[in-house]
């Protein structure tokens, strides 16, 4: 911190002990605001008196002798105040003219243009409502030069609370971000599915190939996991009788942070009984385009410099075709050690441990996923890659099973549920032998499942949905930090 920024603090904390001084609480329990800024401006009209009482966050002022201009910023907006020496009093300008950028105010005033034709509050009372003791970086010029106290990407996501006073861009990208998830809400209750909440702490982690954080209950003596998934307490609840649920659900995987990753992420989950993965590409697309029309006003949307096409129908391309068009190369046709030999060929970190599907699948992330610009859902998987999912009728090898990318990302994943306990047994066993041989992915064996699979469950399809990724499709951000409020970092200290 400079020593222009310590002094500014000092003289700051100075000026609060001087109003306690004298009698003012400068952070007062409460303050009973009528109108916000928005609302003010909407309702004015020319030679209607119109009182009100605003508050907000001095922005700008401009201190002018005996009258003095600031700009007060709400949720809502902007809007100018101006204050005179001889409609507040000596004592109420003087208070007003101490006033720092940054500081929270709440005022009493009339409404009224400029003759510049600003609507304006003219101030009778103003009141301290919360003082603002740290600066507040600021866009400025120096030495000639647009200079931005508060450029770093990585303070921003640290101090997310002062990127949002700094940047109004930022604070409207989270609202977008919640109304996307009450989209959501609404599309699907409208749908009649019915919105459940699943642990979050479980025995057994599972309904997805991902490393889970482990903690341990003091009380009963035992490790859990934190939910990767809520997968397969959902599909429980299809036994169960339930017949169409979701979940907006936090999940949290142990890997590696990045644009895309962010070990604590939100997710939609969601299942219907009687339905197959055709069911949940038809959910996709139009819950997807309608949200697009709804929050953007278009299902064409730009995004990172690509015109993307959100309207329905959606492209389809199976997974083996989809690394042909890229590569060049039929994986159904190789063996294991050709497909080593052409991944090696390539650059890319796989070994011999590693089976022919899974050299598959990083060639798919490495060669094939970023050339997937409009939405196109990529269908048909190796089963040995979709432990939870059901085998096609022609093809046992491989599942009713479709990922949606959009712009090089993976957004959506989905399967006709497998619901036969026999098969899922045989599957969990398959994938605890993998974990057995060191990858730390594989999912484990959870017996009551299986069990809850043995009651029966019907044909069904389920669909999951990164949020944080949808919202950067939403916002325009090439980051997953730029949609979660407070992205995990690294300590500063470390």
């Amino acid at each position: 911190m400079s020593e222009d920024i310590n002094d500014l603090i000092v003289q700051r904390i100075e000026k609060v002990k001087a109003l306690r001084a004298k009698g003012i609480n400068p952070y007062p329990i409460r303050f009973k605001r009528t109108h916000t800024a928005a609302q003010i401006k909407e309702l004015f009209t020319e030679g209607q008196e119109l009182q009100v009482k605003a508050a907000g966050r001095i922005k700008s002022k401009r201190v002018m002798g005996k009258a003095s201009f600031a700009h007060i910023e709400d949720l809502s907006g902007l809007i100018q105040v101006y204050a005179r020496l001889d409609r507040m009093g000596e004592e109420q300008y003087e208070l007003f003219k101490t006033l720092d950028l940054g500081d929270i105010i709440g005022l009493s005033g009339h409404v009224f243009k400029t003759k510049q034709g600003e609507i304006t509050i003219e101030i009778s009372d103003v009141v301290l409502l919360a003082k603002c003791i740290r600066p507040i970086p600021v866009v400025k010029e120096k030495d000639g030069r647009v200079f931005d106290e508060f450029a770093d990407k990585e303070q921003r996501y640290r101090q997310r609370y002062v990127d949002l006073i700094v940047n109004t861009q930022v604070r409207q990208q989270f609202i977008l971000r919640s109304r996307l998830i009450t989209g959501i809400r609404t599309f699907l209750n409208q749908k009649d599915f019915i919105e459940v909440e699943t642990p979050m702490m479980q025995a057994i982690p599972g309904g997805a190939a991902a490393r889970p954080f482990i903690t341990h209950h003091n009380a009963l003596d035992i490790d859990l996991y934190l939910r990767i998934a809520p997968e397969l307490y959902l599909k429980r609840l299809l036994v169960g009788g339930f017949e169409k649920v979701y979940e907006l659900n936090r999940n949290f995987r142990n890997e590696g942070i990045s644009t895309r990753h962010n070990p604590e992420f939100t997710m939609l989950e969601l299942y219907q009984a009687y339905a197959d993965y055709n069911d949940m590409m038809d959910i996709t697309q139009e819950m997807i385009s309608t949200l697009a029309q709804q929050l953007l006003g278009s299902m064409v949307i730009q995004y990172q410099g690509n015109t993307i096409d959100l309207t329905p129908p959606w492209q389809k391309i199976s997974y083996v075709d989809a690394l042909k068009k890229y590569t060049g190369i039929n994986f159904q046709e190789l063996s294991h050690s050709e497909a080593l030999r052409k991944a090696n060929e390539m650059g890319l970190d796989v070994d011999e441990s590693m089976s022919k599907w899974k050299i598959a699948e990083e060639m798919f992330e490495e060669k094939v996923e970023a050339n997937i610009i409009q939405p196109t859902f990529i269908i048909d998987y190796p089963k040995e890659l979709s432990p939870l999912a059901k085998s096609r009728d022609d093809n046992p090898e491989f599942v009713e099973r479709f990922e949606v990318y959009i712009a090089g990302r993976e957004m959506a994943n989905a399967f006709s549920e497998l619901n036969d306990p026999f098969d899922q047994r045989e599957r969990f066993e398959q994938q605890v032998k993998m974990r057995e041989a060191g990858d730390d992915e594989a999912q484990m064996m959870d017996i009551d499942y299986v069990t809850a699979l043995e009651y029966g469950m019907p044909p069904a399809g389920g669909l999951g949905i990164g949020i944080d990724r949808l919202a950067m499709l939403f916002i325009d951000t090439a980051s997953i930090k730029d949609t979660i409020l407070f992205p995990l970092l690294k300590p500063e200290n470390r």
